[in-house]
């Protein structure tokens, strides 16, 4: 039977967390993908102006991976306090900042203005953006995963990863709709500008829903545990989260950061890397290469959800290597696509691209929710994550345009991708499937021979239901 930290709330409640989850994290994808967009498309000229075309987009992408730095941090600072003030409270904290930062970006004077000043400003901006999602999405997946019931978490859980194409959706759509109305030279001047200031709006609404939620059932249980543990103990400190997920759960790191190689990789040369290798390589206006990633991402979109779903019948390891084999077949005839020119074509492989992407996507929040124990579950997940993303999607495409630079070909490109296929399989290979675990079971990690023994039990139970 159902502790009644496990037990599902009632389907109204439910489906609110999961709104307020899906709003928030849509909310900071957009902000996120948005200055990728723009580094693609206009910040090279409007703060590195002094340099090649090319060698400008490289400098403008720089400034976008430093966003990814600063994630490793938001997770570690996020995380700690998060496993010990609660999941809620820090992602309102992280939407403030986010939201903050991309608003003053819309409001930053350029390099003809100020000069070097200008992408001095753009970086520190750009840090405060990735220091917020660092901390946001380890408690969107988490506050959804622990409220959820445990027999459809994969689906439940998938609902905030969809805030990352809806996210996309929203930024290249507006994007795309600006410079369909605007002239170059208007939306060089000004027009970049309203996306980011749009931004301010998009906050006041998301914080409003987000206030509104519940702090996670299993988080105030396992708190108040430790608060009883801590009594009869005399009062002994608890070790810090970051000290409790390095001693018993760097196995489970390794693995989500393995995890992610591909997933994090693959995604930022579908959908950032391409707005400059279909203008440049496969001589496509930048209005075609937006409307291909806008509709690509409407599917993608649609499909984590079924992905989330499936994971809850099979396993979240069968899912998520599928899409991590489909993604390393795909990338020859990916390219091979758009070099052709066609708008169809390159709709067809950016949408194939972002469908098998979503199945390592839509199990990874449940997947790695399920890794960790509950009182050190948001640094854990956090960290895992975000760590890999220094190594996975920041430098993801400035490596694609230098190899592109260099070779005129995207043969290295999808080598590359390749590279980091092999990597994925072989860290969710090892790993053991997650899909019964239950999020209640606070003392999960107290060592190998005792997670393998709470391990088998909850399996056999499962299998008696």
């Amino acid at each position: 039977m159902s502790s009644p930290a496990t037990a599902p709330p009632p389907p109204a409640s439910l489906k609110r967390i999961v709104a307020a989850s899906l709003i928030g994290t849509t909310i900071e994808w957009y902000d996120f993908f948005l200055y990728g967009a723009a580094a693609a498309l206009v910040f090279n000229k409007l703060f590195f102006p002094d340099s090649d075309p090319l060698v400008g987009t490289l400098l403008s992408f720089l400034t976008y991976a430093v966003g990814f730095a600063a994630r490793p941090l938001g997770a570690l600072v996020f995380g700690h306090y998060g496993d010990r003030l609660g999941r809620k409270k820090l992602l309102v904290l992280s939407l403030l900042l986010m939201g903050g930062a991309t608003f003053a970006i819309g409001l930053l004077p350029t390099h003809a203005t100020v000069g070097t000043a200008a992408p001095v400003l753009l970086t520190v901006l750009r840090l405060v953006q990735g220091f917020a999602l660092g901390g946001e999405w380890g408690g969107a997946v988490l506050l959804v995963s622990e409220h959820g019931d445990a027999r459809r978490r994969g689906f439940w859980a998938s609902w905030p990863q969809t805030g990352a194409p809806a996210g996309q959706l929203l930024a290249t759509g507006v994007l795309s709709l600006l410079t369909a109305v605007l002239s170059d030279a208007a939306f060089t001047s000004w027009g970049w500008r309203i996306p980011f200031l749009l931004s301010g709006v998009l906050v006041i609404v998301g914080l409003w829903i987000r206030l509104s939620v519940d702090e996670s059932p299993v988080f105030k249980a396992a708190l108040a545990q430790a608060e009883a543990r801590k009594a009869t103990q005399g009062g002994a400190a608890e070790k810090l989260p970051l000290v409790s997920v390095l001693r018993h759960h760097w196995r489970d790191v390794l693995i989500a950061m393995g995890a992610r190689m591909a997933e994090n990789i693959s995604y930022y040369v579908i959908t950032a890397f391409i707005l400059v290798y279909a203008t440049t390589s496969a001589g496509l206006s930048k209005q075609t290469a937006l409307n291909a990633v806008l509709i690509a991402s409407a599917v993608h979109f649609a499909v984590i959800p079924l992905w989330g779903a499936l994971s809850d019948r099979v396993g979240r390891r069968p899912v998520y290597l599928l899409g991590a084999a489909g993604i390393g077949l795909w990338m020859f005839p990916f390219f091979s696509l758009i070099d052709t020119g066609t708008f169809g074509n390159l709709i067809l492989a950016v949408t194939v691209g972002l469908v098998l992407h979503g199945a390592m996507y839509a199990p990874q929040a449940a997947f790695f929710s399920e890794m960790f124990a509950t009182r050190m579950r948001y640094s854990g997940a956090s960290i895992g994550a975000q760590f890999a993303s220094v190594a996975a999607g920041a430098p993801a495409p400035l490596i694609a345009t230098a190899l592109l630079a260099d070779y005129d070909s995207s043969t290295p490109i999808s080598l590359y991708v390749i590279g980091a296929v092999v990597l994925t399989l072989i860290a969710v290979g090892v790993a053991k499937e997650t899909r019964h675990r239950d999020l209640a079971d606070v003392e999960a990690g107290d060592g190998p021979e005792a997670d393998d023994t709470k391990e088998s039990a909850r399996t056999a139970d499962a299998h008696t239901v």
